[in-house]
């Protein structure tokens, strides 16, 4: 250990004069250097000065420390973290110790109120370099500031904001504390050093540039009144973390990338004057690499707001938006590069990035390092460089012209021709509904921006539309879609930067009307396309709860509910998409919409609960029990299915809740339950979630919205319909306490297995279609549910056999069907059958949600998400299943079914 101590001892006595005037100031912290005693010398070093004035006592530790840490990073002691996390603590420190001494000069004893230091850049990150500016934001706050009696607020902020920087710029023969830039504040050419903090709000709420935003992703409040900083970072975040995915942010990015290379970049590649943080491949662009992906989908991936460098790019490959090994080369590469950083301001102590202009500089770096000449230094930088501005460039190539210079709108002439030849119906009524676009009518066209951001996308878009199963169909629903949304400008530009997301667009909008509906609301769901994950089905109902409960503000409701309904809105809007380009099985994806409705009982339930408590307490001994039924109940939803719930509750009837307003148990649990729906059903800002049927309770529309389980298990056993404990077939708790759903498990077995007559329950069964055949008739000829021979009829047998026999007693329907086979209480071929006609049904709801032929266009998707070759195939496939379901109905009931 000691040799590698006094190695590097030698090299920085050999090659770096600042290292070595350093260290003929603190001769005791090298001899425990060279002893290798690495933490001993950090642990003095942290304690320089401690008698001497405020200014004298940060400058002679500073100098104290960096030169301990360099020790180490050249021993190979101190990680490359290591080294900047010591510096950037230094950072706080420093500002903490000067915010303090500017305001004790004049309040004594006011403490380190009303104002803070916010970190931006390699500070917030907590990544400084040897000589690294730091780029602090000054907020006070006016009414907490300590200030004398006389003094106006502003003044005694921009006093205290003088002294910090006078403390931490001045010279003496220890050098400096740090270099302070002010700049990265609002309007900086403008405004005093320190802001107060609501204006500086106002600022990033309404004013604020796209740079600023990307500056406060490694935002921290690191010095002063630190809670007050995280206050004022809390208020911002909407305006860094953004809902909606960004993809002008690269545009943004890209531009300034192009300008600091035309500056820095007049050496191209690594030799002499290359500058290594911002030439191209240098440490630069591999933040900007990490913050651009951090700008578009951190809004929507918490995981992704972190400050340090390398710990974003790991995350970024954690959530499969960067390769794996394109990460990991870029991390390593990155610390590669920050030492080599480290390496030229070692020499000096100057703010410099750029190699020296002569051999024999560069060969003093090189050896500083630990490299035998300059050459190998560039020979290793060409690598890494290349490899660094591959990548990156990869990144900015990809959304090329995005937010650029509007392209020029085609004359009339231009655009009819261009119509007619992409093969749209009278392309000059056509050519004037698109001009029409630009009349000030569409309120999300009426900005500059809004119709250069059109422009670009224009010419792709039309071909887009062109190709799509239903041109005119489509480009009617983009005109609707456009029409509703408030800004259109960032959806221009992510259809720009992902043109592979027109054709998909354009098939949504032809094809699926539910589909095209949402994106009139919510044009930002598209976004939701962006990520490798788009079509895969999403995952167990703990995974999802996980996920709408991820982030900030899951512990306020109303935040709650919002999320859920956009994360919901976003999960059936992929899942729908799905179905339309034949990604997954539609039986699938009608598992996958059920999870994803439970998931979102399990997390709005408890919180309703928890809301609701807070008013009028708990019950005790008594909870809420949700029943699903229906599609929800056999966990197979499609895109238009409601939630059938039925709300029971446990304990004492008779019992009051213990809150500050107590309530009657009856009283509490429907109140409770009516809460509940509120939850699951009202608009919110984000949309609608589901729509809550609550009919198939104890006594329907006429009876309580909460019964008790007691009162539900003497309800089922001595007045309940036929129908009803049909339904109850389906029955499954969503919600509950084991003990709850085991009591309610045994009395919906009971009531299922209860002896029957079977000629009586035929003769229900019987009736209870008949009246439904007469008063609800198939819609059309896809109205695979109602049809006769068709999905109805099959539940009514399985049903009829499941109460009749008190077997096959499961609710998903699959599995029930396949044990009636399994017995011989239903023929085999009814499998395939129900297996065509489920999936019809689910692709249906939104390719033909009348339940109407649908047009040529929309025939083949249809028959793909039923497995069938053609529509040709499908037609035929369907009636044959029919017949199936027909004859099997002959055969249990002796009743035909007209068929056509």
């Amino acid at each position: 250990m000691t040799s590698v101590w006094t190695q590097a001892i030698a090299r920085a006595e050999a090659h770096a004069p600042f290292l070595a005037g350093a260290m003929g100031r603190w001769p005791a912290l090298v001899d425990l250097a060279a002893r290798g005693e690495g933490e001993a010398a950090l642990a003095m070093a942290r304690g320089v000065g401690a008698e001497l004035p405020v200014g004298a006592m940060l400058r002679q530790r500073r100098d104290a420390l960096a030169m301990v840490l360099a020790l180490g990073d050249l021993a190979g002691a101190f990680p490359l973290e290591r080294v900047t996390g010591e510096l950037s603590a230094l950072a706080d420190f420093a500002l903490d110790s000067a915010i303090r001494a500017g305001i004790e000069e004049r309040a004594p004893g006011g403490g380190v109120r009303g104002f803070t230091a916010l970190g931006l850049g390699k500070h917030g990150a907590g990544e400084l370099n040897y000589s690294s500016d730091i780029d602090p934001i000054l907020l006070y706050d006016p009414e907490t500031l300590p200030r004398r009696a006389g003094d106006d607020p502003g003044e005694a902020a921009q006093r205290v904001a003088r002294r910090v920087v006078e403390l931490l710029s001045r010279r003496d023969e220890y050098g400096y504390v740090f270099r302070v830039d002010l700049r990265l504040r609002p309007a900086s050419e403008v405004s005093p050093l320190a802001i107060p903090i609501e204006g500086a709000i106002s600022h990033y709420e309404s004013a604020a540039l796209a740079w600023e935003r990307a500056a406060f992703i490694r935002a921290r409040a690191a010095a002063g009144d630190v809670a007050m900083g995280e206050g004022f970072l809390k208020a911002i975040r909407p305006f860094v973390w953004r809902k909606s995915l960004d993809f002008g942010a690269i545009a943004e990015i890209g531009r300034l990338t192009q300008r600091i290379r035309a500056h820095h970049g007049k050496v191209a590649v690594p030799g002499p004057g290359f500058d290594v943080k911002r030439g191209r491949g240098g440490i630069r662009e591999v933040e900007f690499f990490a913050q651009t992906h951090q700008l578009i989908h951190g809004g929507r991936l918490p995981a992704l707001r972190l400050r340090d460098t390398r710990a974003t790019l790991a995350a970024l490959a954690e959530a499969g938006l960067v390769d794996p090994a394109d990460a990991a080369l870029l991390a390593a590469a990155y610390t590669r590069l920050r030492t080599i950083e480290h390496r030229l301001q070692m020499v000096g102590d100057q703010q410099t990035h750029s190699l020296p202009a002569s051999a024999e500089a560069l060969d003093q770096v090189a050896r500083l390092d630990g490299l035998a000449d300059g050459a190998a230094l560039v020979a290793e930088l060409a690598g890494l460089t290349e490899q660094v501005a591959t990548r990156y460039d990869r990144l900015i190539d990809s959304s090329s012209g995005v937010g650029g210079a509007s392209v020029a709108v085609p004359d009339q002439a231009s655009l009819e021709d261009q119509l007619g030849a992409l093969g749209f119906a009278d392309p000059a009524r056509l050519a004037q509904r698109i001009e029409g676009w630009r009349s000030g009518t569409i309120r999300a066209l009426r900005s500059d921006a809004a119709l250069a951001a059109l422009d670009a996308v224009q010419p792709a878009l039309l071909r887009a539309l062109a190709e799509a199963p239903d041109p005119d169909r489509a480009l009617t629903r983009w005109e609707q879609m456009i029409q509703h949304l408030p800004s259109a400008v960032n959806l221009f530009r992510l259809l720009e930067a992902r043109p592979g997301l027109l054709a998909l667009l354009a098939r949504v909008l032809g094809l699926a009307p539910p589909l095209a509906d949402a994106l009139a609301r919510r044009g930002d769901l598209l976004d939701a396309l962006i990520d490798a994950s788009a079509f895969d089905l999403p995952g167990d109902v703990a995974s999802l709860v996980a996920d709408f409960t991820a982030g900030e503000g899951a512990e306020d409701y109303e935040r709650l509910l919002d999320r859920v309904r956009r994360r919901v809105g976003e999960l059936r809007f992929a899942l729908g998409v799905q179905l339309v380009e034949g990604a997954q099985d539609p039986l699938e994806v009608a598992a996958a919409l059920a999870r994803v409705a439970e998931a979102a009982i399990a997390t709005l339930v408890p919180a309703a609960e928890a809301e609701f408590a807070r008013v009028h307490g708990g019950v005790p001994g008594g909870e809420l029990v949700l029943l699903g039924l229906g599609r929800l109940g056999g966990a197979a939803l499609t895109p238009a299915s409601d939630l059938d719930l039925v709300y029971l509750f446990t304990g004492d009837f008779a019992a009051e809740s213990d809150g500050g307003r107590p309530l009657g148990a009856t009283l509490y649990f429907n109140r409770l339950a009516q809460r509940i729906t509120a939850a699951l059903s009202v608009p919110t800002a984000e949309g609608a979630l589901y729509e809550v049927d609550t009919r198939l309770r104890p006594q329907g529309a006429k009876g309580p919205l909460a019964v008790s389980i007691e009162g539900f298990a003497s309800y089922q056993a001595g007045e309940a319909w036929t129908w009803e404990h049909m339904a109850l077939c389906r029955a499954r708790v969503v919600h509950g306490s084991a003990g709850a759903r085991a009591a309610l498990e045994a009395i919906i077995a009971d009531t299922l297995r209860s002896p029957r007559d079977p000629a009586a329950l035929q003769a229900e069964v019987l009736e209870m279609r008949g009246r439904m055949a007469q008063h609800k008739p198939a819609r059309g000829p896809l109205d695979v549910k109602l049809a006769r021979g068709g999905l109805v009829d099959l539940e009514f047998m399985i049903h009829f056999c499941q109460l009749r026999d008190g077997v096959a007693l499961r609710p998903e329907l699959t599995p029930a069907l396949g044990e009636l086979i399994a017995g011989g209480l239903l023929p085999a071929d009814l499998a395939v059958a129900h297996g065509l006609l489920a999936r019809l049904l689910v692709v249906a709801r939104l390719i033909a949600p009348d339940g109407a032929e649908p047009p040529e266009a929309a025939r083949a998707t249809l028959a793909k998400a039923c497995q069938c070759g053609d529509w040709a195939e499908l037609t035929a496939r369907l009636l044959a299943a029919r017949q199936t379901v027909g004859a099997a109905w002959a055969t249990l009931f002796g009743e035909q079914l007209e068929i056509v």
